[in-house]
C-alpha cells in the first residue's frame, strides 16, 4: 500500500476513535506509571510496513515520559481530541531525538522518514477544500466508513531542510510539514517546543485553525532503514498568555 492510501487509513482509525466522544487535552505522560501507554492512545500500524515502531512509557530523569524505538519501521500513536484553538492555542511539548534521520528529506517520497513527528489533525469543514479534495476525501470516507480528519500540521525533526521550513508532505497537500529541528543540533537532549497553532495553520494554509479533531506521534524509518529513538514529554494545549 501506498503512503497516501497508508495516511488515509492512519486518519481513518483515528477518526474512529474520535467518533467515540472523547474530548479534552492530550493525557500527561508525566502522570503515568512505566509501562504500555494508556487506552486512549491508539497504536496504528500500516499495512505493507513489516515493521512497527516500538512504544512505551519509561522513566527518564523521574519523570514518565513516551518512547519510541524505529528499526526499518513505521507506526504512529494517537490520541482523539476535540480542542478549540481559538480558546487554546498554544501547544507544547518537550522531546529528544537519539539522532538525526540522515537520509530525511521531505522534498523526496524516499526521504519521508523522521527522527520524530508530532502530527495536529484538525476538522477542516469541507466547503473550505477544493473540489478534487472533496472528491478524495468522500471517497476516502466510504471505503473507512468514517469521518476523516481534512488537514494536519505536522511538525517534524528533519536533515535536509532548515529549521522553519514550511513545505506540503510529498505524497498529500493535506499535511503541512514544518520543521522544528534539524540535523545533529540538540540531538541527544531535551528539547522543549511552544508553537501557535492559529499562526502556524494560517502560514501552512492561509487560513484561520479549524477545531483540533487529534494528535499523533511517531518515529519512522520504514523508507531509509535507518534506526532511531525518540522520546515525547507532556503534550499540552494552553490560552495565550
Amino acid at each position: 500500500m501506498n503512503r497516501p492510501a497508508r495516511s488515509l487509513l492512519s486518519l481513518a482509525l483515528l477518526a474512529l476513535a474520535a467518533s467515540a466522544g472523547a474530548t479534552g487535552l492530550a493525557l500527561p505522560f508525566s502522570g503515568l506509571a512505566p509501562g504500555t501507554p494508556p487506552e486512549k492512545w491508539i497504536h496504528t500500524t500500516l499495512p505493507k510496513v513489516a515493521k512497527a515502531s516500538v512504544f512505551d512509557l519509561v522513566d527518564d530523569g523521574g519523570s514518565t515520559v513516551l518512547r519510541i524505538r524505529s528499526d526499518a519501521a513505521a507506526s504512529s500513536l494517537s490520541q482523539a481530541l476535540s480542542v478549540d484553538p481559538g480558546a487554546t492555542p498554544l501547544l507544547k511539548w518537550r522531546w529528544k531525538v537519539s539522532s538525526p534521520v540522515k537520509g530525511s528529506d521531505l522534498g523526496s517520497k524516499h526521504g519521508d522518514d523522521y527522527a520524530a513527528r508530532l502530527y495536529v489533525f484538525f476538522d477542516l469543514p469541507a466547503e473550505r477544500l477544493s473540489l478534487a479534495d472533496r472528491l478524495a476525501i468522500a471517497a476516502a470516507r466510504m471505503v473507512h466508513g468514517a469521518e476523516l480528519p481534512t488537514a494536519a500540521l505536522c511538525y517534524v525533526w528533519g536533515t535536509a531542510q532548515a529549521i522553519g521550513t514550511i513545505a506540503p508532505n510529498p505524497y498529500t497537500d493535506r499535511v503541512r510539514m514544518i520543521v522544528l529541528r534539524s540535523g545533529e543540533q540538540g540531538a541527544g537532549r531535551w528539547q522543549s517546543e511552544e508553537r501557535d497553532l492559529q499562526a502556524d495553520f494560517r502560514a501552512a494554509f492561509g487560513e484561520p485553525a479549524p477545531r483540533v479533531s487529534g494528535v499523533s506521534l511517531s518515529a519512522d524509518t520504514d523508507n531509509t532503514g535507518e534506526r532511531v529513538e525518540a522520546r515525547f514529554g507532556d503534550i499540552l494545549f494552553e490560552p495565550s498568555r
